[in-house]
Formats: structure tokens, sequence, C-alpha cells
């Protein structure tokens, strides 16, 4: 397999999952994603990046789950064997409505991301309210960032303080973590035999040390506005309720003089009935 340069190719990331190097790294970050994975009823499921190999696990339990691929990576079908669900996408223009989608699950993403904020911005538009984030993302830390034969050795790699700090600036709430990844990325078949136990032991003794982190978050139901000033805010409150923001003067002049001629009537029935009175 050729060396992942700074975007993630969508024919090495599928030959990659498919070497048996790979089939043992979904096989521990789809243990790891088990361990924090909270049903939802009916759930609507979005894997952005390359979430194929996780969507074969989670995927059926959906009621609809869809793939997303960068368009910077290229693309891939899924599932296999039936009819695609695969659409090729932009991160920062998701083709999602407000509030559709009960979670999204990040893989081989967010460490090529031109701009995290604007992405995470986009995630945070369509996920419903209360909706989950899963982020799994490249440790700075760990060991699988150091070796180009793997796409996590790609990207911009990310700290769980990173994370955190991402996430709470974009609105969502961090609620669990998780790891995967303790065994090394070994070229040789022979080693891989050992990963189980490796993978095993490192989780509780060296975890800080993981070939990627997983983190869950939960969108923040209110997101404030910021207001600059408060003549702006006077500025918008004085505006004509029924007259269009992009309205001309013309528009508004004509609004405000029906209006005063609707007064001058009513005022001049008012002393009419008065004066029969």
């Amino acid at each position: 397999m050729s060396g992942l340069t700074t975007n993630a190719d969508i024919i090495d990331l599928r030959d990659f999952y498919h070497s048996a190097l790979g089939l043992q790294a979904s096989r521990a970050v789809c243990a790891a994603l088990t361990s924090i994975w909270t049903p939802i009823s009916e759930e609507r499921l979005v894997a952005i990046g390359y979430g194929s190999p996780f969507l074969d696990r989670f995927g059926g339990d959906a009621e609809r789950a869809l793939a997303f691929m960068p368009a910077t990576q290229g693309a891939a079908c899924w599932p296999h064997g039936a009819a695609s669900q695969t659409a090729l996408v932009g991160l920062e223009s998701l083709p999602l409505g407000d509030a559709s989608i009960d979670r999204i699950l990040v893989a081989h993403a967010l460490e090529f991301a031109e701009s995290p904020e604007a992405f995470m911005d986009e995630i945070w538009r369509v996920l419903a309210p209360g909706g989950r984030v899963v982020i799994v993302a490249p440790n700075r830390r760990g060991v699988w960032a150091r070796f180009e034969h793997t796409p996590f050795g790609s990207g911009r790699p990310w700290s769980r303080g990173q994370l955190q700090r991402l996430l709470r600036g974009s609105m969502f709430t961090p609620s669990t973590f998780s790891e995967a990844l303790f065994f090394p990325p070994f070229r040789k078949r022979s080693l891989l035999t050992a990963t189980g136990p490796i993978e095993r032991f490192g989780r509780r003794a060296w975890p800080v040390f993981a070939g990627v982190v997983i983190v869950e978050a939960v969108k923040q139901l209110y997101r404030g506005v910021p207001v600059t000033s408060r003549e702006k805010v006077r500025k918008r409150v004085s505006k004509p309720v029924l007259v269009p923001a992009g309205a001309g003067a013309g528009a508004r002049i004509a609004r405000r003089e029906d209006a005063a001629g609707a007064a001058v009537d009513a005022s001049g029935a008012t002393l009419g009935g008065a004066t029969k009175a």
C-alpha cells in the first residue's frame, strides 16, 4: 500500500481496511465504539469520512444509514451488494435539512477538514435536538499517527483536550471518551496474531498512547446569537414586523403611510360616533 498523503484517497482507505492490519484495526475500533454506542429508537445515522467498516457493524440497527464521503477523498459504494447509500459531499455543505439526523459518526474526516470549526458547525446544524456526534480521530500521542502506511498517519492528529475545546466551542457537550489501537501497526502478518492480547493490555496499561481517540458529544439545544452593540438591537427591534429585511425605503414609507391613513380613518370614525351620540 502506498503511503497516504495530506488527503486520504479512497483507494488507499479501501485497500487498508481490506488488509489483515486493517481488519484488526476495524475490529478494535468497533469494540471501543460498542462501549459508548447508546441505542436510539428509529435512528437516522450518517457516517462522514470513510465509515464503511463501522457502518457494517452499526448501520443494521438504524432505521436509515447513509455514508457521506468527502469530495477530496472520493467515494466507494456502501453497502456492498445492495442499493448504494453513499454520497459525495463537501464537509461544510452537507445535503441535509436542519435537525434531520439523530447521530453522526465521523471517521477519517476531521483530521482532513480545512476548517474543523466550520465542519462542526455544519454537523450541529443537521443534528436533531439532543443528537449525538461520535468522532474517531488519530491520537497525537499514539504510535499510529507516526506511520504513513495506515490512514491514521496522515492529516491532523488530535488530543483529548483539543477535541473537548473544539466540541465545546461548537455548542456540543462531550459525554463519553474511549480509545482504541493500542497495538503497534505491524507490517508483518505473523505479528498480527498478538493484537488481541496487546489491545486488552494496552487499554489498562497505557491508555494515553492509544492510536485513536473516540469521543461522543451531545448537541446543545440552544445556541447564543452574538450581539455586537445595543444600537444594532434597537435597529432590529424598530424594524416594521411585516416589512422584509431586504425591502427598500419606498416599501417602508408606503407601509408607514398606509398605517397612518388607517389611524386617521379610525380616529374620524370614533369622533363621528361620539358626535351622533
